[in-house]
This record gives structure tokens, C-alpha cells and sequence, in this order.
């Protein structure tokens, strides 16, 4: 069966980084699209990165352009993000999901906290 599990959450101060994981397990990494999501208290889930199947193509939402990096390794089934200069309302649950196409995911790990202080 297919798992996420994500890695690398925690607390931070504002302007400082963080680098989150996600290791894929149970599908055929490389064939598919990846993403980071996230969802801040008593808010709905919000788009982050998308990466394509090869890497080629990054997506990011206008919030984080700039300033997160999504990359990926198929040769260690995992995708990686890379946040800096964090901001207070970066705190979130972050969830990494895969799918057949950046627009569609279809998997979705149990999510990261990262709580940036101010």
C-alpha cells in the first residue's frame, strides 16, 4: 500500500529555515507528480509546491514563490522542501501527496507540524 511520511517539522523563529521530507513507499516514485499542501488552524488546506514526475516543472503558490524549494531524489523515493525566510503564517500542518499529474493527487501523508514564532 502506498505511505507518505513526512519528516522535518518543528519550531522555528521568523526569517530562519526549515527543510521538510517526504518518503514515498509502495508506488512507483518516479512515475508520479508530488506535492507539499498545507492547512493552518481553523483553515481549509492550501496548495503549496507540485513537482513533475521528472522534476523538470515546479509550481508554487504565490505565498511562498521565492522563498520555498521543492526537489525531489528517485533514487531515494523521496521529495523534499525547502523553506526559508519563514513567516508567522507559514505555521501549518504541512502534508505531502502524490498523483498522477500535479493537478490531481491522489495520496496523502499524515502531515508536519511547523510552527514559525515571532
Amino acid at each position: 500500500q502506498v505511505q507518505l511520511v513526512e519528516s522535518g517539522g518543528g519550531l522555528v523563529q521568523t526569517g530562519g529555515s526549515l527543510r521538510l521530507s517526504c518518503a514515498a513507499s509502495g508506488l512507483t516514485f518516479s512515475t508520479y507528480a508530488m506535492g507539499w499542501f498545507r492547512q493552518a488552524p481553523g483553515k481549509e488546506r492550501e496548495f503549496v509546491a507540485t513537482i513533475t514526475a521528472s522534476g523538470r516543472n515546479t509550481f508554487y503558490s504565490d505565498s511562498v514563490k521565492g522563498r520555498f524549494t521543492i526537489s525531489r531524489d528517485n533514487t531515494k523515493n523521496t521529495v523534499y522542501l525547502q523553506m526559508n525566510s519563514l513567516q508567522f503564517e507559514d505555521t501549518a500542518v504541512y502534508y505531502c501527496a502524490a498523483g498522477g499529474r500535479v493537478s490531481r493527487m491522489d495520496y496523502w501523508g499524515k502531515g508536519t507540524l511547523v510552527t514559525v514564532s515571532s
